[in-house]
């Protein structure tokens, strides 16, 4: 089955179910159906044909959601785009991956080009005439899920149908999602997140409710409190900023689940999320190319703070050394996984070592315990090699977060010239270089222990909320 198919089911046995809500808009799932097929036949009048990709530049809107369930119908390839994009950055995309056609806002200053649209008002209003395609299946493209960021030219495996639903497997049964849900979405649509627990709550009949990612953090509580919430997606950028916040405790008391993706959470952060927040949170370590990988329920994440987890539905994990041997639990070595969601190359791209013997190497070290436990050490990029000896940055980092006044640290190898990288530590927070180095020589090897420290006021970090070390590296001053 496709992924639109499902809706024709929800017409007929749940159709006035509350599907999705946008502002003080609501659209039942007899209505969702209708607009998906006016959606369709508004696009297939615009030239678009099955097969051909479509970057989908549109608001955080019922209308976005619409659009990519219109293009599954259809047969087209959604190529994802942040509509606050320049036109130079969604140009070099639609390049890149050969979008036929792109989708603007009205506003947008790019529509008129041939192919770029600025649909009118009301262009997925509902249809009685329905759009059917025998020649789209369930192994049909549907996504390009691209890498973060919008420079040098990202990656993304051609995902299908199917692939796609393979991936809703994990947050029905890892996570609990279903049809019972309320899930409110506050990240864009374009982002892998908020578009794939969007579409997995529709899909399954769940009720999705749409919030701007730009809210603030007061503003999305009330939010989720007024349509019942029981579901919501924050990155750990958003999570810290709800714990800044003075918002009564518990923030979500209304939330079942409370999903992390992105980056690793801090063993405090995590305490106070519960405390503050909700007891009920589950975090998730995913990849562009696969989906979610390993799951950290709340039970768990009370008793192995450090893992991310046990491997998710049907995800088979090892751990292998540098000529792809399984490693024996507990050493650190090359992550690799493979599941019926994991992508099997790029799409107008080579893999490089990322893709092997079905395998997907998603770049991370990590080590697996004997009950199954995944326990990431670092990306294997980022490993600082101090005179030949490997130094895992994540070691370093959970030293420097237990310290009372950190607020956030990273830390990266910078070039030295007699042991050809050094220890550099970049901290936010209230404390000093000796006590800092003074914690580190306490509970690490010397030649863990950081030879530069920089205070800094924040750590820069991409959407998914992962540091960007090579920016801090250049920050540096040149000795």
């Amino acid at each position: 089955m496709t992924l639109d198919a499902v809706f024709r089911l929800h017409a007929r046995t749940r159709p006035d179910k509350l599907a999705l809500i946008d502002g003080i808009r609501r659209f039942d799932f007899a209505t969702l159906d209708r607009m998906i097929d006016g959606a369709a036949h508004h696009l297939a009048a615009l030239g678009v044909q099955r097969g051909e990709i479509v970057g989908v530049a549109l608001a955080d809107s019922a209308e976005h959601l619409v659009a990519l369930l219109a293009l599954a119908r259809l047969g087209g390839v959604v190529l994802p785009m942040d509509c606050r994009w320049q036109q130079a950055e969604k140009a070099n995309l639609a390049t890149q991956f050969g979008a036929s056609h792109v989708l603007l806002e009205a506003d947008d200053p790019d529509a008129g080009a041939p192919g770029w649209h600025a649909p009118p008002p009301g262009w997925a209003a509902e249809s009685d005439t329905p759009y059917e395609d025998p020649a789209v299946t369930a192994e049909s493209p549907f996504v390009l899920s691209l890498s973060s960021g919008t420079t040098g030219l990202p990656k993304g495996p051609l995902a299908s149908h199917q692939r796609f639903e393979n991936r809703f497997m994990v947050y029905w049964l890892n996570l609990g999602l279903n049809a019972h849900d309320t899930y409110v979405n506050a990240t864009p649509l374009y982002f892998g997140g908020g578009r794939g627990f969007s579409l997995a709550m529709l899909h399954c009949g769940g009720t999705v409710s749409l919030v701007s990612p730009r809210a603030g953090m007061r503003e999305l509580a009330d939010h989720v409190a007024a349509v019942r919430g029981t579901a919501l997606f924050l990155v750990p950028t958003q999570i810290r900023r709800a714990l800044q916040e003075a918002l009564p405790a518990p923030a979500f008391p209304s939330l079942r689940v409370l999903i992390s993706s992105g980056s690793a959470l801090h063993p405090d952060e995590r305490l106070a999320i519960r405390a503050r927040l909700t007891p009920n949170l589950f975090e998730m370590y995913s990849s562009t190319e696969g989906g979610g990988i390993s799951v950290l329920s709340p039970a768990d994440g009370a008793l192995h703070g450090d893992s991310v987890g046990r491997p998710a539905f049907r995800v088979q994990v090892e751990i292998v050394d540098e000529t792809h041997t399984p490693l024996p639990p507990g050493e650190v070595g090359r992550l690799r996984y493979r599941s019926p969601a994991s992508a099997t190359g790029y799409y107008r791209a080579e893999g490089g070592d990322a893709f092997r013997d079905g395998w997907f190497y998603p770049g991370d070290l990590a080590r697996m315990g004997a009950d199954g436990f995944l326990f990431l050490a670092g990306r294997a990029k980022d490993m600082i090699i101090r005179g030949g000896i490997n130094i895992y940055p994540q070691d370093i980092e959970r030293v420097l977060l237990d310290l009372p006044g950190v607020r956030d640290a990273c830390v990266a190898g910078m070039p030295a010239a007699e042991m050809g990288e050094e220890v550099a530590a970049f901290i936010v927070g209230d404390t000093t270089a000796d006590a800092v180095q003074a914690a580190c020589r306490a509970r690490l090897a010397p030649y863990k222990v950081p030879k530069l420290i920089r205070f800094v006021a924040e750590i820069p970090r991409n959407g998914a909320g992962k540091a960007l070390k090579p920016q801090l590296v250049a920050s540096l001053t040149p000795s």
